[in-house]
C-alpha cells in the first residue's frame, strides 16, 4: 500500500498538471506483481509542446515547494513530446496528443486500475485516520496498563511496611558504618634486639 507521502505528493501532481490545462489526466494504480518501477503512473497531455514543457515545469515547482521534493530523474524535456519525470513511487507521463495515441501507456497497462482524484483522496483520509487512531489506542492501553500494574502494586503490599523496610535499612546501614570505624588496627610487632 503507497505511503500518506507518496498520496499527496500524487495529488498534488494531478493538481499543477490541471491548474496548466493538461488534457485527460489519467492515474494509473500498477500492478505490483507486473510492476517493480512504481506504484502510479500519471498520463495527461498538452496541446502542444510548449505547454507539455509548462506542465512539467509546474509538477516539479509544486513538488519542490510544497514537498521539498525533485523528480528522480526528468526526461524529453528537449523535444517535449513526452516528458517523463520519476517521483520513484509514481511516474509522470507528459504527452503530445499524437505520442500519447500512437504509445498507448493505458492498453499496455491492462492489469493496471484507473482512479480518480476523489478515490485517491478517500484513500488518503482513510490512511490519516488509521494513523491518527492507532496512537490513541496505544496510549489507551498504555494508561489501562500503568494502572493495573499499580492497583496491583498497592494490593501486594501495605502502606505501612514500606517505612518499616527503610528503616531497617537505615540501621543495618549504621551498624556496617559502626564496624568499619571501629574496626582494631593490629598491634607492631616488637622487633628483638
Amino acid at each position: 500500500m503507497p505511503s500518506i507521502e507518496s498520496n499527496q505528493l500524487l495529488l498534488a501532481a494531478a493538481a499543477a498538471a490541471e491548474d496548466k490545462k493538461a488534457e485527460e489526466i489519467r492515474i494509473l494504480a500498477l500492478d505490483p506483481s507486473e510492476s517493480g518501477l512504481a506504484d502510479y503512473f500519471l498520463i495527461c497531455n498538452g496541446t502542444n509542446d510548449r505547454q507539455n514543457l509548462a506542465i512539467s515545469d509546474e509538477i516539479e515547482l509544486r513538488l519542490k515547494r510544497e514537498f521539498g521534493v525533485y523528480p528522480n530523474s526528468v526526461e524529453g524535456r528537449r523535444q517535449s513530446e513526452w516528458i517523463l519525470m520519476d517521483y520513484v513511487d509514481f511516474i509522470v507521463h507528459i504527452f503530445s496528443p499524437e505520442k500519447r495515441a500512437f504509445y498507448g501507456l493505458e492498453r499496455l497497462r491492462k492489469s493496471a486500475t484507473t482512479l480518480s482524484v476523489d478515490e485517491i483522496n478517500a484513500d488518503l483520509r482513510a490512511q490519516i485516520a488509521a494513523v491518527r487512531k492507532a496512537p490513541a489506542k496505544a496510549a489507551k492501553k498504555a494508561t489501562a496498563k500503568k494502572a493495573a500494574v499499580k492497583s496491583a502494586k498497592s494490593a501486594k503490599t501495605p502502606a505501612k511496611k514500606a517505612p518499616l523496610k527503610k528503616a531497617a535499612v537505615k540501621s543495618a546501614g549504621s551498624k556496617a558504618v559502626k564496624k568499619s570505624t571501629t574496626k582494631k588496627t593490629p598491634a607492631k610487632k616488637k622487633t628483638a634486639k
